[in-house]
């Protein structure tokens, strides 16, 4: 099941990964960014750091390692990464999350 047509009308964000792999949408205010992440292909997200992000999995599974522990994330499950904490993940084709960051600038949207 894909996200609501309405969902997909909203602008993508660049991020650096190919649009075969995952497509977003986005929404974005002053405060924050919200991401729709439908993931095509399995893919492995490099441990990194940011703001605050908090998410949930709609469909699928992620296995992500938030400062330095590990855990398998399916649909209903939520994670929260504090402000500068390392995390990475394994992420399996046909996933959709969505994730809130505290940076409204953490991506850029793509105009089109």
């Amino acid at each position: 099941m894909s996200f609501p047509n309405f969902i997909m009308g909203f602008p993508s964000i660049d991020v650096p990964f190919s649009e075969d792999v995952v497509q977003t949408r986005a929404i974005r205010s002053d405060h924050g960014l919200c991401v729709f992440f439908t993931f095509l292909k399995d893919m492995e997200l490099p441990p990194h750091r940011h703001g605050a992000q908090w998410g949930t999995v709609v469909e699928g599974e992620i296995e992500f390692t938030i400062g330095g522990k590990t855990r398998v994330y399916g649909p209903g499950d939520s994670y929260s990464i504090d402000a500068d904490v390392e995390h990475g993940a394994l992420i399996k084709a046909g996933t959709r999350v969505i994730d809130v960051f505290a940076e409204p600038d953490r991506y850029p949207i793509r105009i089109t």
